[in-house]
């Protein structure tokens, strides 16, 4: 099995780490190497694959212009 050491990590992340493994009933190593295999597995192909299946669920869809939405929020 390899090893990863990773440096540098703020200190906010950690914790949110450890949260979040408590949550799940894993421990801290358990959690990053759970986070790490999923984003390690998702290729290209796969992204794409979702996109496209968002873009058809969305295709007749009116959305709200965010701008306008945006602009009436500062105004509060």
């Amino acid at each position: 099995m390899s090893q990863i050491l990773v440096r540098g990590l703020d200190p906010q992340i950690v914790k949110r780490l450890k949260s979040r493994a408590e949550r799940s009933g894993r421990s801290l190593e358990s959690e990053v190497r759970l986070i790490l295999q999923q984003a390690a597995c998702f290729s290209a192909d796969e992204a794409r694959k979702v996109l496209r299946r968002w873009q058809k669920v969305f295709a007749n869809r009116r959305l709200a212009d965010s701008r306008k939405l945006l602009r009436e929020d500062r105004r509060r």
